[in-house]
């Protein structure tokens, strides 16, 4: 099965992603997105809930009736139960819904405390009433994945991956969870635009990878590929997933990542460029104050 592609919202809201030079994306770029997304038979819309009220900007933006599969997320449980389930019940409002595809526990912490049994039981209940139609977890690789998924069933999980970080991959956890029947999502395929990125460019934590970074796109440049296609095509072709999330900061980019989508996939090393650097991996410790990060040694996997 080749997955098809999802688009992420967190550009919507916010300045994100370490490539990202136009900033926040203009409700005006955002219809113009959403427009060219429907008519490229995208479905998968996953609504971030970061600053910028992104779910009244698809509101307020999208066509009706959505030719989209919405997806939202739930915000952390420190206020209870109750107004977990009342703010999820607002994300659907404010996209002008009755109803979304699938709502994901955004943060797997929420789901290993002492409330976690209970938290699902509320997302099933709201799944039988026919507010949201499947349930998951929005999961890093340090909240070990299948576990939760063995523990709790569900319906869907969104995992990061790409050329970069393929420890999901290698451990078998997505294809695992592809045998239970779970709808496996990948996002962070370009890991925050850290790909496109030049070498001198790079914040001083990352140093260190420069080198990596540099073998990879040669990697891809002897093959005739480049970064983009090379990314999409690893990620859209990975045994036992559904759905290949990409964020966009226009609909030049939504075109082009398309486009990318549809040529040949190229035959290319892949396992020669994933890196096995927690630092590298995790974006939270990108800026972080680390040290001399720069002697840190790489392992490559």
């Amino acid at each position: 099965m080749v997955a098809t592609l999802g688009l992420g919202t967190a550009q919507f809201g916010r300045d994100y992603g370490i490539s990202n030079t136009r900033g926040r994306v203009s409700e005006e770029e955002v219809r113009q997105i959403l427009s060219l997304a429907g008519d490229c038979k995208i479905k998968h819309i996953d609504a971030a809930h970061y600053d910028g009220d992104i779910e009244r900007i698809l509101g307020r933006c999208w066509p009706f009736p959505s030719p989209f599969k919405p997806q939202v997320r739930t915000l952390r449980l420190e206020k209870g139960l109750d107004w977990l389930e009342s703010r999820l019940r607002r994300s659907v409002d404010h996209m002008g819904l009755v109803r979304v595809h699938s709502a994901l526990v955004d943060s797997a912490e929420d789901l290993t405390g002492p409330e976690g049994d209970a938290l699902w039981e509320r997302l099933e209940k709201l799944k039988a009433e026919g507010l949201i139609s499947k349930i998951g977890i929005s999961a890093t690789y340090k909240d070990q994945p299948l576990l939760l998924a063995r523990r709790f069933k569900p319906d869907v999980v969104q995992v990061p991956c790409s050329i970069l970080d393929q420890r999901l991959v290698h451990n078998g956890d997505i294809a695992a969870m592809a045998e239970m029947g779970i709808e496996v999502q990948i996002r962070s395929v370009f890991l925050q635009g850290l790909l496109f990125l030049p070498r001198e460019s790079l914040p001083g934590n990352l140093v260190a990878i420069g080198p990596h970074l540099s073998k990879v796109r040669r990697i891809m440049m002897e093959q005739g590929a480049d970064p983009l296609h090379a990314a999409l095509s690893f990620a859209l072709n990975l045994s036992g997933v559904s759905t290949v999330v990409v964020g966009v900061t226009s609909a030049a980019e939504l075109r082009a990542i398309v486009a990318a989508s549809e040529r040949k996939a190229p035959k290319l090393n892949w396992d020669a460029m994933a890196l096995n650097d927690d630092i590298a991996l995790d974006p939270a410790q990108w800026y972080a104050d680390l040290g001399d990060v720069s002697r840190r040694l790489i392992r490559v996997a």
